[in-house]
């Protein structure tokens, strides 16, 4: 039996940037109840060289856009990167979930094969699509998500596994 690409991308993202969403509302309630200005955990990061909150949950919803309509053959939406509000940040999920549900099992499924190319800064990658998606694309979205994620604990927001797994 061959991995769908389709199963192993758009409900995995959507479910897991609903987790997001959840996780960044209890940052946006832990802020509010212990009177913290928001801004000062969308900007939190856990070291200097890191990325800001809101640069992480940028990253995780471009990668996941990304990789859904690149395998698809289509150019992702760009988003303009000016989230400074947790409702910013969680409309940014929800528009990244609408956008991947968009897209039909048969303009992913069989791209297992299919040439990707990526622009980076310095260079060129080309990977098979397969490659592409669960040897970059889910890792890359997963680091970014489980980053957001531990930026919040490491500020007291009260979350566990289960907010992580989407499961409370």
């Amino acid at each position: 039996m061959s991995l769908s690409m389709y199963l192993a991308s758009v409900p995995v993202f959507q479910r897991q940037l609903g987790a997001l969403s959840n996780v960044l509302a209890k940052g946006e309630a832990h802020a509010a109840a212990r009177k913290i200005d928001p801004s000062v955990l969308i900007q939190m990061r856990i070291f200097p060289d890191m990325f800001p909150l809101s640069k992480q949950v940028q990253i995780a919803t471009d990668a996941a856009k990304g990789a859904v309509a690149r395998l698809a053959g289509v150019e992702p939406p760009t988003f303009e990167d000016t989230e400074a509000t947790f409702d910013q940040l969680k409309d940014r999920c929800a528009r990244t979930i609408a956008f991947i549900g968009g897209f039909r099992p048969d303009q992913i499924d069989g791209t297992e094969e299919k040439e990707i190319v990526l622009p980076m800064r310095s260079t060129t990658l080309t990977l098979k699509g397969q490659a592409f998606l669960l040897g970059l694309s889910m890792p890359n979205f997963y680091f970014h998500v489980t980053t957001t994620y531990n930026i919040l604990r490491h500020c007291g927001v009260e979350l566990s596994k289960r907010d992580f797994l989407n499961m409370s």
